[in-house]
């Protein structure tokens, strides 16, 4: 008897023994998802909506609410400009349909700088800067870099003229201006070549001035600036003794010799020249 109740605790005491190291399992198993679960909710993006194009919008193109999708958006890189609602998006209504000022993408982002304002068309006004004017400039096939100006570019402007009867000069009167429009096209989407007659740059009240000055008092001829050049050009001026390496002949001045005053007197036959203190 003594025998059975003997075996029938040690089965009992390994069953027990067994449930406690499942439960400790089960207990740790469960422990180690909720740490893997709170990792990872500690670790996910946090995402927003903002409005993206769902089709490639061109130069000049109306767009409406039909053409644009609210997608999520990772939060802490929403680009500056981006439409996260409807009614920012259209303030006044779905049927004020807005212009597209830069070429978009699929799925790109609709951002307020590459679009008009609702109801607004994409003339020259909407492309203009914060304080910034237009002003246009006559060009022709040489100083219009054979027609390969289009609006976007950057250029550099140089006058050619002649001061107060000099040799002519060359100088760089203004760096980096930005190509609005090419004769009467606004569209950066261009690709082909064409001869300008005027193009439309945009400059401050003060670049204005000087370039009005510059155009009417000789000749201006642009330098088309490459796309990826951050470079700021100095001052640059040359005539054409500098170009061909002429120095010019230094003249000597002399020294004025010191003003010497006599009075001639005679004696006798003979004339002498005394010096005296010279008298005003």
């Amino acid at each position: 008897m003594r025998l059975v109740f003997g075996l029938v605790l040690l089965v009992g005491l390994g069953l027990a023994g067994f449930a406690v190291y499942m439960a400790q399992g089960y207990i740790s198993q469960y422990q180690v998802a909720l740490a893997q679960e709170k990792s990872a909710r500690a670790n996910q993006i946090k995402l927003t909506e903002i409005y993206v194009a769902n089709r490639a919008l061109a130069y000049g193109e109306t767009f409406t609410l039909e053409d644009a999708t609210l997608v999520k958006w990772p939060a802490e890189v929403v680009p500056e400009g981006a439409f996260a609602t409807e009614d920012e998006l259209f303030p006044e209504g779905a049927e004020n349909a807005r212009t597209v000022l830069r070429p978009i993408e699929a799925n790109e982002p609709l951002l307020a700088i590459k679009v008009t304002a609702p109801g607004e068309d994409a003339g020259i006004t909407s492309r203009l800067s914060k304080g910034m004017r237009a002003f246009a400039i006559s060009v022709d096939v040489k100083s219009g870099v054979s027609g390969f100006l289009r609006p976007g570019d950057r250029v550099d402007v140089y006058w050619t003229g002649s001061v107060r009867e000099r040799a002519k000069v060359t100088k760089l009167i203004e760096a980096g201006v930005r190509l609005i429009a090419v004769d009467q096209t606004a569209d950066e989407n261009r690709s082909s070549p064409a001869i300008a007659r005027t193009v439309t740059v945009e400059a401050s009240p003060r670049q204005v001035a000087a370039l009005a000055q510059a155009q009417s008092t000789g000749q201006l001829s642009l330098s088309l600036v490459g796309a990826q050049d951050e470079t700021v050009s100095s001052a640059v001026e040359i005539d054409q003794n500098q170009l061909l390496g002429i120095e010019e002949e230094q003249k000597v001045v002399e020294a004025a010799k010191p003003e010497v005053c006599t009075i001639r007197t005679r004696r006798g036959s003979e004339v002498l020249e005394i010096p005296i203190p010279c008298t005003n």
